[in-house]
């Protein structure tokens, strides 16, 4: 048995750079079972491989696609014959590394992985933490679902594509390209800017919870998730008890983003009700609209008129945290 079984995918952006240090680091470390994949269709395999040599804990070094990909073949795979998976730790290697921040997993990648490395050494018990993944399907019983921890809908789904098709292949920094993007979309919601270089228009979206009613119309920010925190820190109110799966909805209207703005910049946003904008607690979330995309954890999917996405929660399942 190894401590780490490493999975990383060498075509994600993040890999360029950093996986010629991660071959060197493991070439080094016995406690290490690094497989790397060509392609996310290879993920399968490759977990068929990992549950063989046992690890303690599995990491994941990729983008978004590989972490999601890998994510759903874990928990839907049994390739660890029926017994619980090993706690999932995720390097902080993509666009947006959600998933890592979430678990305390930031700054170099390398450093990271010796200190999880470590802390199978030692013993991961006080390091494992219980988290919902996100099941998304079309509803149908035959679908095989997707699993994820993030998703992104509506103006916040065009935005994101908007900055990954506009700006990236500018060859900016991250940083420096989401905060293009934002001032962008705060231009057209604020000051109705349209054109061929803008963002498209947001478009009409019904959201039902089996709880809580529906919500339709035009959001700029449509946010789910089962990480500890939505946006800007936000929390909705009612706990576990009104549903694992956490929501955030924000109209498009410049008043609904003004008061998003403020509140955040006081660091009380999500305190109290504020008009035009909606936290919200589901067991069972159904998101339908006419050509209207969502991203969970960095893929794309299409709802339609008819054919909604339906997200549903998992049991609760392992990660590692850095953080004790």
């Amino acid at each position: 048995m190894v401590l780490v079984a490493l999975l990383s995918n060498p075509r994600s952006t993040g890999n360029r750079q950093l996986l010629p240090r991660v071959r060197s680091y493991c070439a080094g470390n016995p406690d290490i079972f690094h497989y790397e994949v060509e392609s996310v269709d290879q993920i399968g395999r490759a977990m068929q491989m990992i549950a063989h040599v046992k690890p303690t804990v599995i990491v994941i070094n990729g983008g978004d696609g590989t972490v999601q990909t890998a994510l759903t073949e874990l928990y839907q795979g049994s390739y660890f014959e029926g017994a619980t998976p090993p706690p999932v730790a995720v390097l902080p290697n993509g666009k947006t590394n959600l998933i890592a921040l979430d678990l305390g997993i930031r700054g170099d990648p390398i450093k990271a992985l010796e200190q999880i490395v470590g802390i199978a050494r030692n013993g991961v018990e006080s390091h494992v933490v219980a988290r919902e993944l996100i099941s998304l399907s079309d509803g149908a019983p035959s679908t095989r679902p997707v699993l994820g921890m993030f998703l992104g809908g509506a103006g916040l789904a065009d935005s994101i594509l908007y900055c990954r098709n506009r700006i990236y292949p500018l060859g900016l920094s991250n940083g420096i390209s989401h905060f293009i993007t934002a001032l962008v979309v705060v231009a057209a919601i604020f000051f109705g800017i349209k054109g061929r270089f803008m963002p498209p228009a947001a478009r009409p979206v019904s959201i039902s919870m089996m709880r809580n009613g529906q919500l339709a119309g035009r959001f700029a920010v449509l946010v789910v998730t089962t990480l500890e925190k939505l946006l800007l820190g936000a929390r909705p109110a009612g706990g576990a008890a009104g549903g694992r799966l956490k929501l955030l909805a924000v109209d498009h209207s410049p008043a609904a983003m003004l008061r998003m703005m403020a509140m955040s910049a006081l660091g009380r946003f999500g305190r109290q009700k504020m008009e035009g904008i909606h936290l919200e607690h589901g067991d069972e979330i159904r998101i339908e609209g006419e050509n209207s995309s969502v991203i969970l954890d960095g893929e794309i999917f299409h709802a339609d008129k008819g054919r909604p996405i339906v997200l549903t929660s998992t049991p609760p399942v392992p990660f590692l945290r850095l953080a004790a």
